[in-house]
């Protein structure tokens, strides 16, 4: 394989068609370096120069391989360069992991804009997958910074988190539900009302979780549909097809159709940690976690 020294030599002479002038460019002496140039074109089987006493200049295969070898020498420049700059954590690419109410709450949109004022040519890579998959993906080095619904055990070797997002539920219902015209509801004016529940029928723990809860406020939830995420059940509640516990940030833009509650006495809410590994890597991933940290403070 070719040395990026052999060609840097080879550029010099052509230049200056002059190998004693090269040789003071490259303060090398002038030996070594016709022996270097003598020596490429016998590895490539190609003559190079052709030779005079006063100058040296190139043949026609060799202004082909000059411009090729320059552009070689130019992005092996290039390359060091963003080897150093990722170094210092000036650029590179950031691989982050999601579960959608991240989105819905701002939380990474708003750190991802924070990073982008400052750091406009860093590439992200955004991976929607569960709590357990990016915690994986955390612990294989495949992630840099995850964004879950339930943190790593506190006594887990090599993850740590910390809570960035706690979303208060609020009840939205129908518009033409006759609680709608109820300034405050109690658990007994819930029971075996109709109700969309978030997640899949199949979700196993999850779902159960959900029913617990709804048990532990004082009612029986009449589960009738399971939306897939938050937007589709306040879409199906828009609709009339029933009533439903969302957190606040999915709200924002609640269609005409939908009524909001505040229920004093539930104090469930949807809560989101970010995890990372205990090692740094990069110093672009322990800014990234500032920026991150930073935004949950100003929430």
């Amino acid at each position: 394989m070719l040395e990026l020294r052999q060609l840097e030599y080879f550029v010099a002479v052509a230049e200056t068609e002059h190998v004693g002038r090269a040789a003071e460019r490259l303060r090398i002496s002038q030996s070594p370096l016709s022996r270097r140039i003598a020596d490429l074109e016998r590895r490539l089987g190609l003559v190079l120069f052709e030779r005079s006493r006063q100058r040296v200049r190139l043949t026609a295969d060799g202004e082909v391989f000059l411009s090729e070898a320059r552009a070689l020498l130019r992005h092996a420049e290039r390359l060091e360069s963003l080897g150093q700059r990722l170094g210092r954590g000036e650029t590179g690419g950031l691989c982050l992991g999601y579960v959608e109410h991240a989105i819905h709450a701002d939380v990474l949109p708003g750190a991802l804009r924070s990073l982008r004022r400052d750091r406009p040519d860093v590439h992200v890579s955004l991976h929607n997958q569960t709590g357990a998959e990016q915690l994986e993906a955390l612990r294989r080095r495949s992630l840099d910074v995850a964004l879950v619904d339930a943190p790593p055990a506190e006594n887990d070797p090599v993850l740590e988190s910390e809570l960035v997002l706690r979303d208060p539920l609020v009840l939205a219902l129908p518009a033409d539900h006759p609680l709608a015209s109820h300034e405050r509801i109690q658990p007994p004016d819930l029971d075996d009302q109709p109700w969309i529940a978030i997640g899949r029928e199949d979700a196993g723990e999850e779902f159960r979780e959900f029913l617990s809860s709804c048990a532990a406020e004082g009612f029986t939830p009449s589960v009738r549909t399971v939306a897939p995420e938050p937007l589709a059940a306040l879409g199906l509640v828009a609709s009339g097809l029933g009533m439903a516990l969302l957190q606040r940030s999915v709200l924002r833009g609640t269609p005409p159709d939908v009524v909001l509650r505040e229920l004093p006495w539930c104090d469930s809410s949807v809560r989101l940690w970010a995890s990372w590994h205990h090692i740094d890597l990069r110093p672009l991933v322990a800014e990234f976690r500032k920026v991150l940290l930073d935004g949950t403070a100003a929430r």
